[in-house]
């Protein structure tokens, strides 16, 4: 088993459309999975729509330390993503984000 000792970052991400924006949120969000993937140090990238409420969408997604996060916030794509998002949703992004501490068992 590889042993990340805790280093991987683990954020959680959940936004909401505005009303009648839900498609095209969705298919932005959609839009960036892919590529999110393929940046380096990703470990894992999800997107979801929350059972139960439609245009509510929750992203997971997991890298393998703080750099390669700030790389993928910073990269050129994610710059034209964020006003594009900004004007699809309610809130702000920063209000979604959790960054989730993992811990385990001592063996």
């Amino acid at each position: 088993m590889n042993d990340t000792k805790n280093r991987y970052v683990t954020v959680l991400w959940e936004a909401r459309a505005k009303a009648g924006r839900e498609a095209e949120m969705k298919a932005i969000m959609t839009a960036a999975v892919t590529p999110s993937r393929n940046d380096l140090g990703n470990i894992d990238y999800e997107a979801h729509e929350v059972e139960g409420k439609p245009g509510t969408f929750i992203i997971y997604e997991r890298w393998e330390d703080q750099d390669a996060l700030d790389r993928h916030l910073n990269a050129p794509r994610m710059q034209k993503l964020v006003p594009q998002l900004l004007e699809l949703m309610e809130g702000s992004i920063e209000e979604g984000i959790r960054l989730l501490k993992p811990f385990r068992p001592a063996q």
